[in-house]
């Protein structure tokens, strides 16, 4: 963080004029070991620490004030902002600190893909000038402030991730972030359970438009049906991108699978055609770097260097990482999971290259009313997806595997636990085979690869 004056820092949480005009803020903080003199402490309450219980401590390290959502015995008023919300504070200071700096910043949203594409454009823009990008899971309203915290002042480029899970969460960020470009993924159907339907999905992921300045562009996945029919508000300027349909703004052809990655011909409008190589797997993957291509470009990079860029992207956590064990291939896809993620990624493990192909899929979680049918489809989805056997582990993925030998896959498991899960695979799979490992992160199937992989190195 750079030193910015305090009481711009504070524009509306504080009065005006709380502190003497050159007094600077050096860090903004939820975290009491981390106070140090010159800071503003935050204080959250939890369910097994609350912060308002370091206000004082805080105060006696050196912090310039601490903001807290109701008064503390033995703190001062006159040290003391109040707001009785924590995250609404944190946005804030982080929309205020935004607003301060002058780096150009993306913004990702979507129902599938974010953090995948997040990665893409920071892959694209680095190479252009500085960048920072969302961290892990920051991408709420807790994380996106500290991302905006990050920025300095040789800071060209931010990719900013947001997710949402109610209604009216991407507008708080998005405002907080006043992204250059946003980019919407898809629509599917992550917290229907919340939002009801896909419709009200799409409706609160185009809430990004409320950062987006007058003649933004926004990029949008001209495949999805629900943006596609989506009234979009007229201050943004329409990107689309498309696996095939030549009609759109920037379009992928001739897809294919090449080793551990996809090759295609990318198609834009106002720059010609390029050929392209990603080190990641999947149709879904094409149309994630098409998004990131899209958006650097409409904000003036040349084509060359983004798709330079995009040929260095690198997968973060456990996202479809290919593991080399024992002769034996394994993609780790355990971070994140959910009906579009789920098909998405069979149909790439249909195209895999190998000699068998084996699943070990979990619980997709957060899907409400939806799971029960969600999980037996996915079965089908399996039945279909050449898949030599499958094994499944969870509550729910018990519909999966009854679901999938009902449309005819003699050979499924459902393990009750990890090492079962382990067994099934290890007695079945052989060199040569190839394994697909998916479930939401909930689930730690991590947790039966570490019992898995030992025995393949023997």
């Amino acid at each position: 963080m750079e030193p910015i004056l305090a009481n711009r820092l504070l524009a509306g949480l504080a009065p005006e004029g709380f502190f003497a005009p050159d007094v600077q803020v050096n860090l903004v903080t939820t975290d009491s070991r981390e106070v140090c003199p010159g800071c503003i402490f935050v204080a959250f309450p939890g369910e097994k620490f609350d912060g308002h219980d370091f206000a004082a401590a805080a105060l006696e390290k050196g912090a310039l004030t601490v903001v807290l959502n109701h008064p503390v015995e033995a703190v001062p008023a006159e040290k003391t902002i109040l707001c009785p919300d924590s995250y609404q504070a944190m946005m804030t200071l982080g929309a205020n600190y935004r607003n301060a700096h002058h780096p150009k910043v993306v913004g990702v949203t979507g129902s599938v893909g974010k953090t995948t594409t997040k990665q893409m454009c920071y892959a694209a823009l680095a190479g252009c000038g500085k960048t920072i990008k969302t961290e892990g899971n920051q991408n709420n309203e807790l994380g996106l402030p500290r991302t905006m915290f990050r920025i300095g002042r040789d800071t060209e480029y931010a990719v900013v991730e947001m997710g949402m899970s109610h209604a009216g969460e991407i507008e708080r960020l998005a405002k907080c972030a006043r992204p250059d470009v946003g980019i919407i993924t898809c629509i599917g159907v992550s917290h229907i359970g919340n939002l009801g339907s896909q419709e009200n999905i799409c409706k609160a992921k185009l809430e990004i438009c409320a950062g987006l300045a007058e003649g933004s562009p926004l990029v949008l996945n001209g495949d999805d049906p629900f943006l596609r029919k989506a009234a979009l508000p007229a201050h943004v300027r329409p990107v689309w991108f498309s696996l095939g349909d030549e009609n759109a703004d920037v379009c992928a052809l001739d897809v294919r699978q090449e080793g551990d990655g996809m090759a295609f011909t990318l198609c834009d409008k106002n720059a010609g055609r390029y050929e392209v190589t990603i080190p990641a797997m999947g149709r879904h993957n094409v149309a994630n770097a098409l998004a990131a291509y899209a958006a650097a470009t409409r904000l003036g990079l040349a084509p060359e260097g983004v798709i330079a860029g995009l040929a260095d992207f690198e997968q973060t956590g456990m996202r479809q990482k290919v593991v080399h064990a024992g002769s034996m291939d394994v993609i780790e896809d355990c971070y994140n999971a959910n009906p579009d993620s789920m098909k998405a990624a069979l149909a790439m493990f249909k195209e895999y290259p190998c000699k068998r192909r084996f699943a070990l899929l979990g619980d997709m979680l957060e899907l409400g009313g939806m799971s029960a049918p969600a999980h037996e489809e996915l079965g089908r989805q399996a039945a279909e997806a050449g898949l030599t056997a499958l094994v499944t582990y969870g509550p729910e993925a018990a519909r999966t595997a009854r679901a999938a030998k009902d449309a005819g896959l003699a050979d499924v498991v459902h393990a009750e636990d990890y090492q079962q899960a382990a067994d099934a695979l290890l007695a079945r799979m052989a060199p040569g085979d190839a394994l697909l490992v998916k479930a939401s992160r909930g689930m730690a199937l991590e947790k039966a690869l570490a019992l898995f992989y030992p025995v393949c190195a023997k």
